[in-house]
């Protein structure tokens, strides 16, 4: 166990010390592979929030998410009072009514409370198909535009930068946009 614990340390020092020199000795060939990055790898990057701040399609279509939204609501809400006001009736003359009577409605308010959770998981998906059908056709014209504007750019890569995404660090030389929102909303206006 003596053994294998020293030759473990002596292992542990050496790749230390290997790590040690890669990391402080001269590189060479490391000016030539920045200079073939800079000049062949080029990479930009885009606010997410001011994109969706600021580009009109995305703009209308949040406006008609929060719309269809409000309506779904609207509409599971007469849904909730009608079986409120149902429950409130029960409660009210439940005393008064036969043993049948009562039961019968019991079972209509077990059914009516059944709808009404169905009724809302379907809204719930509704919504969210809808919400994933919109955001992907703004995502689609993003990306239709993105091809387009860097067709005389040459980026390799070109990011979208919200607080999901952990960017670290970002030169604001490659912020590409204001010029991206720009030609958004134009390409947007000229297809209106």
């Amino acid at each position: 166990m003596k053994n294998y614990l020293l030759a473990l340390n002596i292992l542990l020092v050496i790749a230390v010390a290997s790590l040690f020199y890669l990391h402080f000795s001269p590189k060479k060939s490391t000016l030539s592979t920045t200079t073939n990055m800079a000049t062949g790898f080029k990479i930009a990057y885009f606010e997410m929030d001011s994109l969706q701040n600021q580009f009109e399609y995305f703009k209308e279509v949040r406006n008609s998410l929060n719309a269809k939204d409000q309506e779904l609501g609207r509409s599971f809400s007469q849904l909730e009072n009608n079986f409120r006001s149902k429950y409130q009736e029960l409660q009210k003359v439940g005393a008064s009514l036969s043993q049948s009577e009562l039961a019968s409605r019991q079972q209509e308010l077990v059914e009516m409370d059944k709808n009404l959770k169905n009724r809302k998981q379907e809204m719930d998906q509704e919504m969210q198909d809808e919400q994933f059908k919109k955001l992907q056709d703004v995502k689609k014209k993003i990306e239709d535009y993105l091809k387009e504007f860097n067709k005389d750019k040459s980026y390799a890569f070109i990011f979208a930068n919200s607080p999901e995404m952990n960017m670290y660090y970002k030169d604001t030389l490659y912020n590409v946009t204001i010029e991206v929102v720009k030609g958004l909303n134009e390409t947007y206006k000229k297809k209106k």
